[in-house]
């Protein structure tokens, strides 16, 4: 089993909170940090439908059964619960009772605000990281492989290749967990607007151009947007704009969370359809910036990611609060660096009245440039 960074995070918050809740996508290794940092509690899932009917029925003699703990996974399928589990945990009193869990991160934030306010926990697992398969496998391959296969353990243990279990998940996931989201009845038109939004993968989100070509409104497009980030496949990068009043533009970039996904939505199926791809950069951008999220994820580190882009065309590809400073990083796809790849980063640096900065590109080599600007290659992102 490849070790999770989380699972020690999981381990430690569980002793400072009545319930730990468990989210992310589906298939991410939720249930496997469940059964292995909880080993020691009855594992129940809301998936077998007799145990769903015993809970819905009786909740109240459903708590019984596990009044001394339990990890309840997809539980957003049984809201009536969630009152049951407030008053039970109350009386109780200590800590480390209850661990939540499920994939549909809308429903189950609904009904802990409703419920658990104050008693829960959140942890977030994504897919693999860079960083959690450098410490399994060693030497990382090409971003291509990753481009192709993308995270999602099913691929990367091998249990299922990416050409068909990529679709597959995309098929499910539209199907089912749309449905149970919001109630889209055209869900042609749906996964023809998750194609034209994989094709704005990097870019400015335009949400009159997108609302048109998918042909419906821009309360739909939003609508939709909402569904695809509370199931953690896409994520709005927002603009930053402090003490930049009319000047830096103000709408979100978008990004997939998992580049194998956002690849085999786009139709690229071999490493090298992903090379000859005009959307190469844009794919290892995406690439790099979901690393860099999951490892503030799997860190718990505070501070927000955002992008900046001024009406001069002034651009730095990733601004990150870190220690309550800013970090600008620049991204780029080549192997070779030349001064004006991080020409963005030192206009920041004199806009901020600032010293440092992160050129990220395919070297292989790490080393300071100037004005304290750092060079390292794609792999190394778990560090940042």
């Amino acid at each position: 089993m490849i070790k999770r960074l989380l699972f020690e995070e999981a381990e430690e918050t569980a002793k400072e909170f009545k319930i730990v809740s468990v989210t992310g996508p589906r298939q991410s290794g939720k249930t496997t940090l469940c059964k292995h940092v909880f080993r020691n509690k009855p594992y129940v899932s809301f998936e077998d439908l007799d145990i769903l009917e015993q809970a819905e029925s009786s909740p109240r003699d459903f708590i019984s059964k596990y009044k001394d703990g339990a990890v309840f996974d997809e539980i957003q399928r049984v809201p009536v619960l969630f009152n049951y589990l407030q008053s039970h945990v109350d009386k109780v009193g200590r800590n480390n009772q209850y661990i939540i869990s499920g994939s549909n991160n809308f429903l189950l934030q609904q009904n802990i605000s409703q419920s658990l306010a104050g008693r829960a926990a959140y942890i977030e697992l994504l897919p693999f990281s860079l960083l959690e398969l450098q410490e399994y496998w060693g030497k990382i391959s090409a971003p291509e492989f990753f481009m192709l296969n993308g995270f999602y353990p099913s691929i990367i243990t091998k249990q299922s290749s990416a050409e068909r279990w990529l679709p597959n998940y995309l098929k499910t996931y539209i199907e089912r967990d749309v449905r149970m989201i919001r109630n889209i009845e055209n869900l042609n038109l749906f996964s023809k607007f998750v194609k034209l939004a994989a094709a704005r993968s990097g870019q400015i989100l335009n949400m009159n151009n997108l609302a048109n070509e998918t042909g419906v409104d821009n309360k739909t497009i939003n609508a939709w947007l909402s569904v695809l980030e509370s199931s953690y496949i896409v994520y709005r990068l927002q603009p930053y704009y402090n003490s930049f009043s009319k000047r830096v533009i103000k709408s979100p970039k978008l990004y997939f969370y998992d580049v194998g996904l956002l690849c085999n939505i786009l139709g690229l199926k071999s490493e090298q359809a992903i090379k000859q791809s005009n959307m190469y950069g844009a794919i290892y951008e995406n690439l790099v910036i979901s690393e860099i999220k999951k490892n503030r994820f799997n860190k718990s580190q505070f501070g927000d990611m955002y992008y900046l882009r001024d009406s001069a065309g002034n651009e730095v590809d990733l601004v990150l609060e870190k220690d309550g400073h800013l970090l600008p990083i620049e991204i780029k796809s080549s192997a070779n660096t030349t001064r004006s790849d991080y020409k963005n980063i030192k206009w920041f640096q004199r806009f901020f009245r600032i010293t440092g900065g992160l050129l990220i590109n395919q070297s292989k080599e790490s080393h300071e440039l100037e004005n304290g600007i750092q060079h390292i290659g794609w792999a190394e992102v778990g560090n940042v």
